[in-house]
């Protein structure tokens, strides 16, 4: 007879690693940190925290030389995601310096139809390779969840770090709000059960 498991994850059923990588071995992928997120239509639950603690960690990657990439929207000239204006600028708290990569995507998965699987090669992080990849980033059920889901594709270890993210409340099928921060664990689970690691806050990676 068989017994149900409702708490084994499919990491677990093929055996997958659960230990947290160290910063200093990884490379930070700072994903979609824009003004989009902060304020009007898509501002979203918890975003200036996630943005404090994404700044923490990108400081922590900074002391430790871990290669940061920067990933930004493009959503074209008059939307919320315009790269080309303020509001779709990356915000200050964690703005690029000293010639950190910008890779500009149009879709959630930030490797499709982008340069981030050569800059990452370029960095000395190719795919296949079993390397870690940090994650911090806007929207936690969307680009997070789904770049997560690419690198773990291409053969990449990808961790999130939970503090750093943040997503909004949205209409579910049947026409009810869910809670921001319901869609938030539910995107968190969705990664833990297969594509990544999931740590709660930036202490919790070893330097």
């Amino acid at each position: 007879m068989s017994t149900h498991h409702p708490s084994t994850t499919l990491r677990d059923v093929i055996g997958l690693d659960d230990q947290p990588p160290r910063l200093s071995e990884s490379a930070l992928i700072m994903i979609d940190f824009q003004n989009t997120y902060r304020t009007g239509v898509m501002a979203l639950a918890g975003a200036e925290e996630a943005l404090a603690a994404a700044a923490r960690l990108l400081g922590r990657a900074r002391d430790t030389g871990t290669p940061v990439i920067h990933i930004v929207n493009d959503g074209g000239e008059n939307t919320p995601y315009d790269i080309r204006a303020h509001i779709g600028s990356i915000s200050d708290e964690v703005a690029p310096v000293g010639g950190e990569p910008v890779v500009v995507k149009r879709f959630p998965n930030a490797f499709h139809a982008t340069e981030l699987e050569k800059t990452l090669c370029d960095l000395g992080f190719g795919p296949g390779s079993g390397k870690d990849l940090v994650l911090a980033g806007f929207m936690t059920h969307m680009c997070v969840t789904f770049t997560a889901q690419g690198a773990f594709n291409l053969g990449y270890r990808p961790t999130v770090v939970a503090e750093t993210t943040a997503t909004r409340a949205l209409p579910v099928p049947d026409g009810t709000v869910l809670p921001a921060a319901h869609l938030q664990t539910a995107a968190l689970t969705t990664i833990t059960d297969l594509f990544g690691l999931v740590v709660p806050t930036a202490d919790a990676l070893r330097a």
